[in-house]
């Protein structure tokens, strides 16, 4: 017969219940860990990205701009937004951008810009205008001479430039230079954007210069007040354009259409050759190329939103995604102009595999840890298995059928436990199968002995004759 002290060993499956809760539990919590871990990468994945821009001077149009397409990103709920810095001057945007407190900046392309400056977009074409006065008329209505007709009589003459940008002189002396022109023979005077009144009724100055987009209000400001003040304005083309770009790449060379500024008269009067500049947003190469392809695909789609409240926005082309282009256009960029922005299974394709990679071992070191955490439940099913054994010899020698009936329920709580260690999983069926085995030779000894001891009770042996 199973001893008391063994009866309540098998019998007292509390402590082990607690145990098995506490192992369902810690499957939970690290179930709920795993999908953490999944949600949280889809989140930063998928959530916004916030670039700060910066843009400067604050009385600019560029500032304007800006300023609608921040609103623009913010309403359209675009993948990527914008955060405004406003900056003194164009330079100090690009010490911010080289500094990196700042993602992405506003610059003419001929400034001096980061090493690994890499272009987002054109904002817009920049061109030279240069022009001369007649002069007004002579008594008489006869029409004067102009004393200024290209841009080799620009010698000895003194020129007004809008703008007080070094970039402006810069671009001027590189023109004079490629059209024999010596730098130090043109005086030059700076004028503000609130000065131009004040230039175009300067006796002292010969011709002007502006630095702008083809239909500059301050360009065509300057020219209507010229005309009033000092007679008809004669345009004067840069020849040179061609060798110009050849030897400075960050130019261009384009052509300003007639009747650009005015159209009675015509103003010009015929196509004027001239040399150009993009006025661009740019990033360093270390911004990421998605958010660089982001940024760029949601630009170019709001910008015809835009051209209703600012027509400046219509100016805004694509980067320039050829590999020898002075600026090149940032990898992320160039990829969604040219079409071969990879997909979403290609960006995150490592992840992905890596993920499942990582859920493997998971899942395999989750499994040790569950076989780990069970050891004491099969080796408690083999010590239940082997006690059974001994059982079926004790029940051989059972002297009553009550003690057969206490081995019995013995039995069952050992059976109650074997169940749930195989719910568990702490047992597989092979030792299900096993323990079943032994469990039904026990069943068999029981019936055989509740049989030899009914038998005995209803046949009593007779005692012997002395």
């Amino acid at each position: 017969m199973v001893s008391t002290d063994k009866r309540n060993g098998l019998l007292a499956a509390e402590p082990r219940r607690r145990k098995r809760k506490n192992t369902l539990l810690l499957v939970v919590g690290t179930v709920l860990l795993l999908f953490s871990i999944a949600a949280g990468t889809m989140y930063l994945v998928t959530r916004p990205i916030t670039l700060r821009i910066a843009v400067g001077p604050p009385d600019s149009d560029d500032r304007g701009l800006i300023q609608a397409l921040v609103a623009s990103f913010a309403h359209d709920r675009a993948p990527v937004q914008l955060s405004l810095i406003v900056t003194p001057t164009a330079l100090d945007a690009i010490a911010l951008l080289a500094a990196s407190n700042a993602d992405i900046a506003v610059a003419r392309a001929d400034i001096a810009l980061p090493r690994d400056a890499r272009s987002l977009a054109v904002l817009r074409k920049n061109v030279v205008v240069l022009w001369a006065p007649s002069g007004v008329a002579h008594k008489g209505g006869t029409k004067p001479r102009p004393k200024i007709r290209a841009i080799g009589d620009l010698a000895g003459r003194h020129l007004g430039l809008i703008g007080r940008s070094e970039d402006n002189i810069k671009l001027l002396n590189v023109i004079l230079a490629e059209s024999g022109v010596a730098v130090d023979k043109v005086k030059v005077s700076q004028f503000g954007i609130d000065q131009i009144a004040q230039m175009a009724h300067d006796p002292a100055l010969d011709a002007f210069m502006t630095v702008g987009a083809r239909d500059s209000r301050i360009t065509s400001e300057a020219i209507t007040l010229s005309a009033s003040a000092r007679g008809e304005p004669v345009f004067l083309p840069v020849d040179a354009s061609d060798a110009i770009v050849q030897r400075h790449p960050l130019y261009g060379s384009e052509t300003i259409p007639q009747s650009s500024f005015g159209a009675s008269p015509a103003r010009p009067a015929d196509e004027v050759e001239t040399v150009s500049v993009n006025h661009l947003i740019i990033a360093r190469s270390t911004l990421s190329d998605a958010a660089a392809s982001a940024f760029t695909q949601h630009l170019l789609a709001a910008r015809q939103g835009l051209t209703r409240d600012n027509r400046d926005t219509s100016k805004i082309e694509k980067p320039d995604t050829d590999k020898d282009a002075a600026i090149p256009a940032h990898p992320g960029a160039a990829a969604f102009v040219d079409g071969t922005e990879r997909t979403f299974l290609e960006k995150y394709s490592d992840y992905f595999w890596g993920g499942l990679l990582l859920l493997s071992v998971l899942g395999s070191a989750a499994a040790w840890l569950g076989h780990y955490l069970k050891r004491d439940e099969k080796d408690l099913n083999t010590l239940h298995r082997d006690r059974l054994l001994s059982a079926i010899a004790t029940v051989r020698n059972a002297g009553s059928i009550g003690d057969l009936i206490t081995m019995q329920s013995d039995v069952d709580a050992i059976l109650r436990e074997t169940l749930d260690c195989y719910d568990d999983g702490a047992i597989d069926e092979g030792d299900l199968m096993a323990f079943d085995l032994v469990l039904t030779q026990f069943h068999q000894a029981i019936v055989d002995r509740r049989a030899e001891l009914s038998a005995a009770i209803a046949d009593p042996p007779r005692l012997r004759m002395l």
